[in-house]
């Protein structure tokens, strides 16, 4: 132990074996929190895995059809519930068309009105309707009794008809079956098989015909989607068979049902359901992991409508087993499962039956508890033990290399040997693993980034840190050249403001103000070039690359401007005077690394267009702009609104250069601010093109509107001067900056 301390690898490893053993409480804890979300986890895991896995018609048997009540039945039929002479005309023709078997998901629970018997006590209310017609209308009246007429369709025939166990209804309703088995009621009450209050089943005369029914009721997981079905419920001291097992009995000519039991800490559970030589695997409550197919229609369906008017084609229920139930949206038998979201609920018991049929169950032997235990111990420690010695790829292909064993794993298990394996709470232990043994590689990744940014983080941007730490190959301080946007900020008046402060309340001035703008240009991804006296530069683009940066760097000077606003109340709320700055932009190409000498160096931009950057800057007092940027930065800003001011030849330059003052994002524009950058671009057109009285008027109007719009004045001034001038044909309008 004490050379993992040593190694620093104590703490991942403990960490990694507590994760296990955490893991293993998780799997078998009884608390109800801990078992819903595990439940929740799993049953996620076996949708995926099931659809994942579905093969259509692979288990299926060939003697399984569904006949629907459709859309196009009720259209052709009329509304439900039909008449049940026609329900006895459907049977009929099912078996003259050679089904052996048929079972009803639909329950007969209510006496069908007699048409002739209500006529007939019509009849007698009246004095006057003499004995003839009483007695005529008295023998049409078992003509109309069609409850008679579908229990003797029923009678003598393979007939299973359907009804609902359920907890709600205080009495029951109708007749049930004759049970699967009678059980004292000392077994009864060890026996671990579901208990039911209340029944609705079918009018006594239809099952006494038909001999035999299932009950359809199914069992939904707490998520709500319908996984699995009871094959067996209780009522009283009786046991009963589902629609598809009571299907599934009939077909082989049975008598009875089997059922073996176990006994489990002094209460009895259900083991597994035998049809002669067919065992079917249970839970201890006799349900079984509903074998889906595939999603609706998986099984073949044919309207009730086409059986009833015997348009079938030959054959196609010979030797068959029949299902009758219904898919037609308004009757309401769609099921939520984990292969669709509205899934006939006779096709459930469709998929019960060909299970049955087949001896194919999804099965959760008891002793794949300790496989899975075993499975957890040897993933988890193994994982833990080793993942703290190897690098982050390494990890990261250990882990995935354990997720897929386990994966294809439990899938092989589920393909080849139907077996329900628990696969979501140990793949959560490899996550959970691997993500400690990487948190942790971080952390002390993390902390030696930490003292780099401690160490140049004043200096340098973040984002610099960053991906010179993450990515040390792709940047380095080497010169290059690039397009770039350059920022000069500095300090109105500082000369008079300097002279009027003592030392320490001058130091607090800049101290403030360069922290609120550092932050903001950091904020906008810039990055800061240098602090000369009252000055900030910064510039966008390098080292990190930004397509962008132009649009950033207008961004960063505007919230700059907003900022120096909200300042001016905190200077006065600690003795110290209001400030106002200029701000200048330029975008171009520029020369961008790391420079100086081998005493200090600094990673900074240098180029003209830096050099026309601080002119710009400059202008702004001139102008009485508080921001200006160059022509190249004003080039495809559309987020923004501009007014154009001039076109100057700043000093030290040939070229002259056209210069804008950005007002604020677009969608902040007011109608009023839209109107008057109008009319100032009208003036401008006038003032190049030398109509001096147009260009004069225009202006005039504008500098009354806003007084404080000193450009407005500038060009008042500047057409009174060359009104008075005789000009060359080429002047061209260009202002010539004498001063820096």
């Amino acid at each position: 132990m004490k050379t993992l301390w040593f190694q620093g690898k104590a703490l991942p490893v403990i960490g990694g074996i507590l994760v296990t053993l955490a893991t293993l409480w998780l799997q078998f804890s009884d608390s109800p929190l801990l078992e819903s979300i595990r439940q929740r986890m799993e049953s996620l895991a076996y949708d995926f895995r099931l659809n994942a896995t579905l093969a259509p018609g692979r288990n299926r048997p060939q003697d399984i059809v569904i006949v629907d009540i459709d859309e196009q039945s009720l259209a052709r039929e009329g509304r439900w519930p039909w008449p049940r002479d026609k329900v006895a005309l459907l049977t009929d023709r099912l078996f003259a068309a050679g089904a052996v078997v048929v079972g009803f998901d639909i329950v007969f629970s209510e006496e069908q009105e007699n048409s002739a018997a209500v006529i007939l006590d019509a009849v007698n209310s009246f004095a006057d309707t003499s004995p003839s017609a009483r007695e005529a209308i008295s023998a049409l009246v078992p003509r109309f009794d069609h409850d008679v007429r579908l229990a003797q369709s029923l009678h003598d025939r393979d007939v299973v008809l359907g009804y609902l166990f359920h907890n709600n209804a205080p009495h029951p309703v109708g007749m049930l079956p004759r049970p699967i088995a009678a059980l004292s009621s000392d077994i009864l009450s060890r026996l671990l098989v579901t208990k039911m209050e209340s029944y609705t089943a079918n009018l006594p005369l239809l099952q006494r015909a038909a001999g035999s029914a299932g009950f359809t009721a199914t069992h939904l997981d707490p998520d709500g989607i319908l996984r699995r079905s009871p094959l067996i419920l209780r009522h009283g001291e009786a046991l009963y068979a589902s629609l598809a097992l009571e299907m599934a009995r009939l077909y082989y000519l049975l008598d009875d049902i089997g059922i073996e039991t176990a006994s489990l800490g002094g209460l009895t559970s259900v083991e597994s359901i035998t049809l002669g030589d067919i065992r079917i695997p249970t839970d201890h409550a006799g349900r079984v992991i509903i074998p889906y197919q595939g999603p609706a229609k998986s099984f073949p369906y044919y309207s009730a409508t086409q059986v009833l008017e015997g348009t079938l084609k030959p054959g196609v229920l010979d030797n068959k087993l029949v299902l009758i139930g219904t898919s037609a949206l308004g009757l309401s038998d769609l099921r939520s499962t984990p292969v669709q979201s509205a899934f006939p609920g006779v096709e459930v018991h469709a998929n019960l039956l060909a299970g049955i049929l087949a001896n194919v169950f999804p099965a959760e032997p008891s002793w794949t508890a300790g496989v899975n235990v075993v499975t957890t111990l040897v993933v988890g420690l193994l994982l833990a033990l080793l993942l703290p010695y190897v690098g982050p790829l390494t990890l990261l292909l250990i882990t995935l290399a354990a997720m897929v064993t386990l994966v294809g794993s439990n899938l092989w298990f589920w393909h080849s040997q139907r077996l329900v394996l628990a696969i979501s709470v140990p793949l959560l232990m490899v996550a959970v693993i691997a993500t400690m043994n990487m948190a942790y590689g971080f952390f002390v990744e993390a902390r030696r980034r930490d003292q780099l940014k401690n160490m140049f983080g004043q200096y340098v941007p973040p984002a610099l840190v960053e991906e010179m730490s993450r990515q040390s190959d792709r940047y380095g301080f080497d010169g290059e050249s690039r397009e770039l946007t350059v920022l000069f900020a500095d300090i109105r008046q500082f000369t008079t403001l300097s002279e009027r402060l003592g030392p320490t309340e001058l130091k607090q001035l800049l101290n403030l103000f360069f922290t609120h703008m550092t932050r903001i240009i950091f904020e906008k991804s810039g990055t800061i070039d240098k602090y000369v006296g009252d000055m900030i530069m910064a510039f966008w683009g390098a080292p990190v690359a930004d397509p962008h940066h132009a649009s950033h760097a207008i961004d960063a000077a505007l919230a700059m401007l907003q900022k120096v606003e909200a300042l001016k109340s905190e200077f006065r709320s600690v003795g110290l005077p209001e400030i106002e700055i200029g701000i200048g932009l330029n975008s171009g190409e520029m020369n961008v690394g790391d420079m100086g000498s081998e005493f200090r160096r600094a990673y900074t931009v240098l180029g003209d267009a830096v050099n026309l950057g601080s002119r710009i800057e400059g202008l702004t007092k001139f102008y009485g702009a508080k921001l200006l940027v160059g022509e190249t930065t004003r080039q495809g800003q559309d987020d923004f609104v501009f007014r154009r001011l001039d076109r100057v030849r700043v000093k030290g330059k040939r070229e002259a250069v056209t210069v804008f003052e950005p007002l604020c994002r677009s969608h902040e524009a007011s109608e009023s601010l839209l109107k008057e950058l109008a009319r100032h671009e009208q003036a401008l057109d006038c003032y190049l093109g030398r109509d001096w009285d147009a260009a004069e008027h225009r202006f005039m109007e504008l500098n009354a509107e806003q007084p404080q719009a000193r450009i407005y004045q500038l060009y008042l001034e500047r057409i009174a001067s060359l009104k008075a001038q005789t000009l060359s044909e080429e002047w061209d309008g260009i202002y010539a900056a004498t001063s820096k």
